[in-house]
């Protein structure tokens, strides 16, 4: 029997390859989907029942036509980890229109346009796992955060959607509220180190949703180190 597919967009050095490597570990095969490749295609390599796709999540023909390959390569996807994420650091009256949108785009429109290719397979089998890598920025917005805060509620708010309305059809949607600066994966834990998220720690909580009984699901996720003020 073929091991389950789960779909990882968002490929970084961090918590992207900490997913990774936990839903291996976990028995998936893997695809890996980022922007750029290279770090996907060391760590397919690496895990080896996984492959790597290019793909800009900000444009939904791109992912169609991602998904469409994983599917024909690898199968209909039972659990998809959203981890793509984009952020510019400037208040409303710096920002540009552009990069408004661009950080809508990244953060809540690549979500749907995932969520859509997975969803019909999904449903079909009557259960399936979208977890969404989400921030605390979406609870609240600082004037740096303009743009960020704002696409990462939307991406909240899409989310409680998607969960609400397919919850009974057996698919579990997710979310992660990560608060707190990211460390590097296997970090010694000292002072410097309470204050950061451990990124395999992050990727067992996914891995600790997605196998939830359906009795006892959970939507949203706090996050954060020992150490982080809120």
């Amino acid at each position: 029997m073929p091991k389950p597919v789960c779909v990882i967009v968002g490929i970084g050095p961090k918590n992207g390859a900490a997913f990774a490597r936990s839903f291996s570990r976990a028995g998936y095969q893997l695809a890996l989907v980022s922007r750029r490749s290279e770090l996907a295609k060391e760590l397919a390599k690496e895990l080896g029942d996984a492959s790597s796709y290019a793909c800009d999540v900000a444009d939904p023909v791109a992912v169609a036509r991602t998904f469409q390959a994983i599917g024909a390569e690898r199968g209909a996807p039972e659990v998809l980890i959203y981890n793509a994420g984009s952020g510019v650091w400037k208040t409303a009256e710096e920002l540009t229109p552009a990069e408004f949108e661009q950080s809508f785009r990244v953060n809540a429109l690549g979500l749907l346009a995932a969520a859509q290719q997975v969803l019909p397979a999904m449903r079909e089998r009557g259960r399936g796992s979208i977890v969404v890598v989400g921030a605390t920025a979406s609870l609240r917005g600082k004037p740096k955060t303009a743009a960020f805060a704002a696409a990462k509620a939307a991406q909240r708010s899409l989310a409680q959607s998607l969960a609400r309305q397919h919850a009974p059809e057996g698919i579990h949607v997710s979310l992660l509220i990560i608060d707190g600066s990211i460390g590097d994966a296997g970090a010694a834990p000292d002072q410097a180190q309470a204050r950061r998220l451990r990124p395999e720690d992050i990727a067992a909580e996914a891995v600790h949703l997605v196998q939830q009984d359906r009795s006892a699901w959970t939507f949203e996720l706090d996050l954060r180190p020992e150490l982080e003020s809120w």
